[in-house]
């Protein structure tokens, strides 16, 4: 009995010790929502209660910025109304703009994604859709468009209410397109500015200063590779960040909110430098197989198949890409004529169960074989054979003959 129990400890420290280490080489974080995707593929490496809805607070400006991007020229002149500045919570941040100024959108850009101010947020979403309301609108026909399933706006800035919430995966959605936009991606990479003199504040002393430590060189939490975008914070909402971070060409977008945001989003963004990496596994126009179509003519019959766009994945640094074997497919009755450039079939790589997929075009015309070739070829063959008749039989002639 004290044999089986000693056994049954020793298997029992075994398990525990693989565990531990199958565990340790996995990424640990304290928020209660998060979404670690890589940017071109949109693979996700990591997610935790990912659609969960989360009150999204300031990241809430991400939608904003990129929704005045689009329907502003940056050096627009806004005025600014008391509707828009009287309606702050008290200890929200503002950039104290004062009622009548006349100030550019890319100033009020610049304070609604540095500083994070709220009431720049009221007095552009008031420029571009003309009520708070109606930016709102906007602002969630945008989501809809984007596929974000389980947001609802009703603020342009985050400020809270229980109608106004989102999910790491549509943050991370919203996210991705907005960083497509060069002027968004210029934006949100600054660390400071300064408001300029207007003609209701004539001093310079407007100063802009991030909130997202992880773009800030003088911060503990300062993340070389970071390029931006935008952290978050309301009591009920907690601590929020939403990052990206680019480096060798390889780009993964980090959301992270109600928790440590800063060291959570190192952790994520340490995962995926450590342990994936981008590989062009085809490359576009290059040839990936050669096949006979029959029905062709004999200069013709040859045909090289082309990949009409590059293929590449997002791997775990451990798998040998060489060694996945491609899955193609044909079409079904493939025959001649075949013109240059007309789809042929799919080429398919599946890597951690993920399906990389292309078009495989002809590279060439392929012919098909006339009437004339046709009876020129049975002619032939009925030549053939009728010489090789005549071989025989006169063989057998010889041999009677002797």
């Amino acid at each position: 009995m004290k044999i089986k129990k000693k056994i049954f400890l020793i298997l029992m420290l075994i398990i525990i010790s693989i565990q531990t280490i199958s565990f340790a080489d996995e990424v640990s974080i304290t928020s209660r929502s998060a979404i670690l995707v890589e940017v071109s593929t949109g693979r996700i490496l990591y997610e935790k209660r990912s659609t969960e809805k989360m009150w999204p607070a300031s990241t809430t400006k991400i939608m904003t910025a990129i929704l005045v991007i689009e329907n502003c020229k940056l050096d627009d002149m806004v005025t600014v109304t008391e509707t828009a500045i009287e309606n702050i919570p008290s200890g929200y941040v503002t950039c104290d703009l004062q009622v009548g100024e006349q100030i550019s959108v890319k100033d009020l850009l610049n304070a609604l994604m540095i500083k994070s101010a709220n009431d720049a947020a009221y007095v552009l979403a008031e420029h571009v859709g003309g009520s708070i309301d109606e930016f709102s609108d906007m602002m969630n026909q945008k989501a809809r468009e984007l596929g974000c399933a389980g947001t609802h706006f009703v603020n342009p800035n985050g400020v809270h209410n229980e109608s106004h919430y989102s999910t790491a995966y549509d943050l991370y959605l919203i996210a991705t397109y907005a960083m497509k936009n060069e002027t968004f991606r210029s934006l949100v990479i600054q660390t400071d500015n300064i408001l300029p003199a207007t003609n209701k504040y004539p001093n310079t002393d407007r100063t802009l200063k991030t909130t997202n430590a992880l773009i800030n060189p003088e911060s503990e939490y300062y993340y070389k590779n970071a390029i931006g975008i935008k952290t978050g914070y309301t009591s009920q909402a907690g601590n929020c960040l939403v990052s990206e971070a680019s480096r060798d060409g390889l780009e993964f977008i980090a959301v992270v909110l109600n928790g440590d945001r800063f060291s959570d989003s190192i952790k994520l963004l340490d995962y995926a430098y450590d342990n994936f990496t981008l590989t062009k596994v085809k490359e576009k126009n290059t040839v990936v197989d050669t096949i006979e179509i029959e029905n062709a003519t004999k200069e013709t019959k040859m045909l090289d198949l082309l990949i009409d766009n590059s293929i590449t994945v997002i791997n775990n640094k451990s798998i040998d890409i060489n060694q996945i074997i491609p899955e193609i497919k044909l079409r079904e009755e493939l025959v001649a004529p075949i013109k240059s450039g007309e789809e042929i079939g799919t080429i398919k790589y599946k890597v951690d169960d993920i399906e990389y997929s292309a078009k495989l075009l002809a590279a060439s015309d392929v012919e098909e074989k006339t009437y004339y070739e046709t009876i020129l070829i049975i002619g032939t063959v009925l030549l053939i054979f009728a010489l090789l008749l005549f071989v025989s039989k006169s063989k057998r002639r010889r041999k009677k003959r002797k």
